[in-house]
């Protein structure tokens, strides 16, 4: 890997080379790729959790919280169980089970058709399943928010009800739901909430996340000695522990291995792996869809 990028930097083709030119050169070298998906991924195909998407959703809950993201607003500790399932299940439905199909993700899809890669994701949302992703190939870290776990975590299960979601959403009233709507844990009796990992209490990590993790981490040790491609895409440093860190340590350990950061925002570099790293600062989704582009058309020459 580092053979491919040291033959770029040293001529003067870097001068003229596109970004999608460069990522596609650089996947096309990797024998293994690791992808990992920060926000920044949904927000660049339109996903985003603050400005019109979320006035929309939320003018309620803004004018009596002056919530400023939707994020925000979905980790606060509302007065009672009715308003916080009256915000979630607007949040769950907007962010899960009606999102529509990104591009984005249907472009990264198709960039790695042929390629032997894994994904590890921060995101919760659905991007992955309506992009029609090998599930196998994606591991969702930090939990799902079309799932409900018991609050304080007395089991180590998930559940899934669409129905409720949406029957929330259509009964509440005055910023609540009613309360024979509110789910509850059938092993201990305390409420039930949105499958996603806090600071206090972590999530529940069910037989599913453990399949997923159990994969991902057989793909990293299957493929630790190549020339592997850590891909990078829209994380940010609010849990640099799930993706950035680990991504740079394994780059660290293998001389063969790259760091490819997708990202707008400037992030620190550790100096260990600086040779060993490519920043790419254009618009995410434009790269993809260019690479992908480039990709159909060879397909069709050939």
């Amino acid at each position: 890997m580092m053979r491919l990028t040291e033959h770029w930097m040293d001529s003067q083709t870097e001068l003229t080379l596109s970004q999608a030119d460069l990522l596609k050169g650089l996947l096309e070298e990797a024998e293994a790729v690791v992808i990992g998906i920060g926000a920044g991924m949904s927000a660049a195909t339109g996903f985003t959790y603050i400005g019109k998407r979320f006035t929309d959703a939320f003018p309620d809950f803004i004018e009596k919280y002056r919530f400023f993201d939707m994020l925000q607003a979905s980790l606060f500790h509302f007065e009672d169980a009715e308003e916080y399932w009256a915000f979630q299940s607007r949040f769950s439905l907007l962010n899960f089970f009606d999102q529509p199909v990104g591009r984005a993700y249907v472009d990264l899809r198709k960039i790695m058709k042929d390629k032997n890669y894994h994904v590890i994701t921060t995101n919760a949302d659905n991007a992955f399943y309506v992009a029609d992703f090998d599930m196998e190939k994606v591991f969702h870290i930090q939990g799902e928010y079309g799932l409900l776990q018991c609050s304080e975590r007395c089991h180590q299960e998930t559940y899934q009800d669409e129905k409720l979601m949406r029957q929330m959403v259509k009964e509440q009233s005055d910023m609540k739901v009613p309360k024979d709507l509110v789910p509850y844990c059938p092993k201990c009796g305390a409420m039930l909430e949105i499958n996603k990992r806090n600071e206090e209490k972590g999530m529940v990590e069910d037989y599913h996340f453990h399949e997923q993790k159990a994969l991902y981490e057989q793909f990293l040790k299957d493929n630790e000695n190549r020339k592997i491609l850590f891909l990078e895409i829209g994380v940010g440093h609010t849990t640099p522990q799930f993706i950035k860190h680990p991504f740079q340590q394994m780059t660290k350990q293998n001389e063969k291995a790259l760091f490819v950061t997708m990202n707008q925002k400037e992030y620190f570099i550790p100096h260990e792996i600086r040779s060993q790293t490519v920043k790419i600062d254009e618009d995410i989704e434009e790269v993809l869809h260019k690479v992908q582009k480039k990709i159909g058309e060879e397909n069709v020459l050939n």
